[in-house]
């Protein structure tokens, strides 16, 4: 079962606080209620490990897809498209990794 990883930064003079917010309220709910979607979660990027670093990434989205091709047709509805159109407003240039478990 595939997985969707999403990297990604907030735009410059975005509120951290609202973009938090809208995901929690908005966001995580939507595409949680999709049937292709076993499970999505948002995570805080907080240090990296062993190094005073800031991590390259704030933000990780983890999309647990149940079924690829579903999901596909899926991300094609208006209300997606319109989540899709806000979160572009949250991230800048985020990285979308389709991934598969290989261990």
């Amino acid at each position: 079962m595939p997985k969707i990883i999403v990297l990604f930064n907030l735009k410059s003079g975005v509120d951290p606080a609202e973009y938090e917010s809208w995901a929690r309220t908005s966001d995580v709910p939507t595409v949680n209620a999709l049937d292709s979607v076993r499970d999505f979660h948002v995570l805080k990027a907080l240090s990296v490990l062993g190094s005073d670093a800031a991590p390259p990434y704030k933000y990780i989205e983890v999309i647990d897809v149940e079924n690829m091709e579903q999901f596909l047709a899926d991300i094609t509805t208006e209300a997606i498209q319109k989540g899709a159109a806000q979160f572009a407003q949250y991230a800048d240039n985020p990285v979308f990794i389709v991934t598969e478990h290989c261990a």
